[in-house]
């Protein structure tokens, strides 16, 4: 982050805090309308009715015409009945200071009703649209767009079968998710609501430099990697989509540390992001909900009851997420733990009360920090604590809203829980918030008092399942002694699903006991297991991998047993990026260019990039990409520059490889290949080698030794390179510390390769390879995850592929992996491990390394040696290719107009059409300052 001199910072902070108001009301009027109309919705978007309704007052005065002093205006009513649809056109009188009268109404009826439509909406759009021409023809054009609109729907909606009348009925999505990993939200912002230039300008009119407040802000770093990336991506497409979607998760107190490299190690900081509070967010205590913990179960005649608990209270924060341009705004709901006025006080005498209100800490650490672990389990009582508070929470929250979901009425007035699945999606992110299903279950059995059958199926239907890994340390695998103490009801009912569950796998298998335990919910041996991905795939109707390569192992594989019960049940949906922040927000210049040759549609239909493919061999556009490129390296060199105190070579090949550190992301590999031109170059420094700039970027879980391990060989390997005066500017390391979304903003538009190298089989799909090709970027990549995909769509000759296929992995599996064959085989493999087993890198400290060489060679779950020599080989065509510019910068265009497929739009367009059951809309709500023609 920038640091600004102290009188800086408070000019910038007068300028702030109108602009951040001008901002904020801007945002809480369209978040209120949309809110307040979300209600309302039926098939029609009432949104524009209900906002219309509040604008007709405003414009009466500036657009009523006056007949003798009277003022006049209008209302169209539609009347979706069994028998027939319905226009009314009503024209009123108003008096001065009197109450509005009915001077005029015309009236047209369509036969039959909407009943008659259930299979085909088109038609039934078509006699809506004949309706509202005689509208249109009624009301003159300068009171069109201020006219109110209502839909009343009576009988003909309710002689539809459920499923039928779904589709023209409003369904609310709830995204839970333990991470959001949001990053700024400022420039995301004013990108969404068009806004930038015009407070760029008016910034900059100040004499004040709007990228230096936009440095300001924290990341929210509300998540670990990828799936809180992903779901803040979905956040962003939900709203630019038009659907009613809520994002659920934790307010954490302290989000993913800071990183600082010290002497070449990672350390970890508290990453207080709250410190000076967060202008985005608005507390609403008026919804705040106990969550109980702990506790007995008692089965009594009224059912069972679940009692002496303890109760903490979660505290609702809502963060409004606009769409692009189309003034929908959704909304992030935060949970925050709050100790009750009376926790622990009862347990306490008189002298305790001190430490009794001191221990109200206890209950508020729920939300205190993110646990920073990716694709790793780690099994504390904290985190299940998390896990419960976030889903109990949520789903009082769920079931409050479909109960009083009526015209906006906060009152109760379905009782009944048979439509549950019809006006509720849940959608779960990977196992975290698995214990929705037997909540959800315990709030229908114990609560409202619904047969277990038919909560089951309520269950079922409402709640759908995303996997997000096939890693078996990432799997969730809760000891039944934690449950028993911290959630005894919900262990009885997990207990009850499994065995309903067994009981039908036995009937289907007879005799099979063992399929029976490798598809049970709770794992036998020492320490009895509850496999919460069994519990998911259980008890929801839909369960999808997250690219085509993992969805196909999930099924036949991970989820193997499972899949042959019910094959319906499994889905792919391959990740997305959101292209606002992805491309307009990060690459304006790159945006302009395209914008330039075919129009803005592409930012929210990205397939459009398509038609940029004619432009493949165009000299000027080919100039302008270079251009481009060549520009976001020099920012980011002199962001390098000030940073690192090492001078880069913004001519070099800016060769990225950012993601979190991990075993099977294999940095090891990377640092092999650095290491071995290292080694090149020293031993024929006359010899022409293409220049690069290597940045290797990422977090090491704090617990995770051999990650951290890898930090302190990049940052070694580094200090040797690059103060290797033979070497020059021919090769430089670089390891950025403190990745993050804002930082990411800036390392990918300047990327040139992108480091894809993932062992086939381990990344379940990745989606900073989309940010990379979408950024114009050429990938170096196995055939793991949406690379894959990436190839199928640009064409494996446009990325650098090399390596293991998956079956090639299960081949060598079953042959056996043996490192030391290729260490002695491969001369230049064994003098890079030579020189890290022997001190080259750590002269101080010779056998810093040997964890690292002892992996390698003889515990390398991820066969980094395997894949060595075709990665050389790899490298070598990228250098051919790079010396050559222009058909480079050709190879750039063609990723970047086939990179259509990775926008979050579309993969949510197939979450909504295919798992819940809704919908996208294009519909543009009009804005609360529409101008009056």
């Amino acid at each position: 982050m920038r640091k600004i001199p102290n009188h800086g910072t408070l000019r910038m902070t007068k300028v702030a805090y109108p602009l951040g108001l001008c901002l904020g009301l801007f945002i809480y009027v369209v978040y209120i309308k949309w809110h307040r109309a979300s209600a309302t919705q039926a098939f029609f978007t009432v949104a524009g009715a209900a906002s219309g309704a509040r604008w007709g007052q405003q414009a009466r005065s500036s657009l009523g015409s006056t007949t003798r002093g009277h003022e006049v205006f209008y209302g169209i009513m539609f009347d979706a009945g069994s028998t027939g649809t319905r226009v009314h056109v009503f024209q009123f009188s108003q008096p001065p200071g009197e109450t509005p009268t009915l001077t005029h109404e015309t009236f047209k009826a369509l036969k039959p009703g909407l009943s008659a439509y259930a299979d085909d909406v088109e038609k039934s759009a078509q006699g809506i649209q004949e309706l509202l021409d005689v509208a249109k023809q009624e009301i003159p054009f300068d009171f069109w767009k201020v006219t109110p609109l209502v839909l009343k729907a009576t009988a003909g909606l309710r002689l539809l079968p459920g499923e039928k009348a779904q589709k023209l009925l409003q369904k609310r999505i709830y995204y839970l998710s333990l991470e959001f990993y949001m990053g700024r939200t400022l420039q995301n912002t004013m990108v969404n609501l068009g806004l930038q230039n015009a407070c760029d300008e008016a910034i900059y009119q100040l004499g004040l430099d709007l990228e230096e407040l936009e440095e300001i802000e924290e990341d929210a770093g509300l998540g670990n990697g990828g799936l809180g990336r992903l779901a803040a991506c979905f956040l962003d497409s939900m709203a630019t989509l038009g659907l009613a979607a809520y994002g659920y998760g934790i307010r954490y107190e302290f989000g993913i540390f800071n990183q600082k490299i010290v002497n070449g190690w990672q350390v970890e900081e508290a990453d207080d992001w709250l410190r000076y509070g967060n202008p985005w967010e608005k507390a609403r205590p008026e919804y705040m909900l106990p969550v109980h913990f702990y506790g007995r179960v008692e089965h009594t005649p009224e059912g069972v009851k679940w009692l002496d608990t303890q109760v903490v209270l979660a505290m609702p924060y809502d963060t409004p997420v606009p769409g692009y341009k189309n003034n929908t705004v959704n909304t992030m709901r935060l949970w925050s733990a709050k100790a009750p006025n009376d926790f622990k006080l009862k347990d306490f005498n008189v002298g305790d009360y001190v430490e009794a209100v001191l221990d109200r800490n206890l209950a508020e650490n729920i939300s205190r920090v993110l646990y920073p672990n990716d694709n790793f389990f780690e099994g504390k009582e904290l985190r299940l604590k998390q896990e419960y508070f976030v889903v109990a929470a949520t789903l009082q929250d769920i079931i409050r809203r479909f109960k009083s979901s009526k015209f906006g009425c906060r009152d109760p007035v379905r009782t009944c829980f048979e439509t549950f699945p019809d006006k509720v999606a849940i959608q779960l992110n990977d196992t975290h918030p698995a214990l929705s299903i037997p909540e959800l279950m315990r709030i229908l059995v114990d609560v409202e008092k619904v047969d277990w059958d038919k909560a089951w199926e309520i269950t079922k239907r409402t709640c759908a399942y995303t996997n997000h890994t096939v890693l078996p340390e990432a799997l969730e695998r809760w000891p039944v002694s934690m449950f028993e103490k911290l959630l005894p009801r919900h262990l009885d009912i997990i207990y009850a699903i499994n065995q309903r569950h067994l009981d039908h796998v036995a009937a289907l298998f007879p005799g099979d006991v063992d399929r029976l335990r490798r598809m049970s919910v709770i794992e036998e041996g020492d320490c009895k297991r509850i496999n919460m991905a069994h519990l998911c795939v259980i008890g929801s109707h839909a369960v999808n991998g997250v690219a085509k390569i993992h969805s196909e192992i999930v099924k036949q594989s991970v989820f193997k047993d499972f899949y042959e019960l019910e094959p319906e049940k499994f889905q792919n949906k391959t990740n997305g990026i959101t292209p606002r922040r992805w491309l307009l927000l990060c690459n304006p210049g790159l945006a302009d260019i395209i914008v330039e040759r075919i129009g803005e549609g592409f930012l929210t239909d990205l397939s459009q990039l398509k038609k940029l493919l004619p432009l493949v061999s165009d000299e000027v556009f080919i100039r302008d990409v270079a251009k481009v490129k060549q520009e976001n390296k020099l920012k980011f060199s002199a962001l390098l520059e000030k940073e690192y105190k090492v001078k880069i070579n913004p001519s070099s090949m800016f060769d990225v490889h950012v993601k979190r550190i991990h075993e099977y992301k294999r940095q090891l590999l990377n640092c092999l290949h650095i290491i071995t031109l290292y080694n090149r170059i020293k031993k024929d420094p006359t010899k022409s080698f293409v220049p690069r700039t290597v940045m290797i970027g990422g977090k090491a879980a704090p617990g995770y030794h051999m990650a951290k391990m890898i930090i302190k060989l990049v940052t070694s390997i580094g200090d040797v390179v690059n103060h290797d005066p033979v070497v020059g500017d021919r090769l430089k390391v670089i390891f950025l510390e403190n990745y993050r979304v804002s930082l990411a903003e800036k390392v990918i538009p300047a990327a040139d390769l992108s480091q894809q190298i993932s062992t086939a089989g381990t990344e379940a799909s990745g989606t900073g390879n989309m940010k990379f090709m979408l950024n114009g970027a050429l990938t170096i990549g196995t055939m793991d995850g949406a690379n894959v995909e990436m190839a199928e769509e640009a064409g494996a000759e446009n990325l650098f592929i090399f390596g293991l296929r998956v079956e090639d992995v299960e081949a060598l599996d079953q042959k056996g992996y043996n490192a030391r064959e290729y260490y002695e085989r491969l001369p230049e493999l064994r003098q890079a491990m030579d020189q890290i087993s022997s001190g080259f890198f750590s002269p101080k400290d010779p056998g810093c390394f040997r964890d690292v060489v002892n992996m390698l060679m003889y515990h390398d779950r991820f066969k980094v040696f395997a894949d060595y020599e075709a990665y050389m080989q790899c490298q070598a065509q990228v250098d051919q290719l790079y010396r050559n510019p222009k058909e480079w910068t050709k190879k750039v265009i063609k990723n970047i107009a086939c990179s259509g497929k990775f926008s979050s739009d579309r993969t949510i367009t197939e979450y909504a059409r295919d798992i819940w059951g809704v919908e996208p809309s294009d519909l543009q709500i009009p804005p609360p300052n529409i101008p009056k023609d």
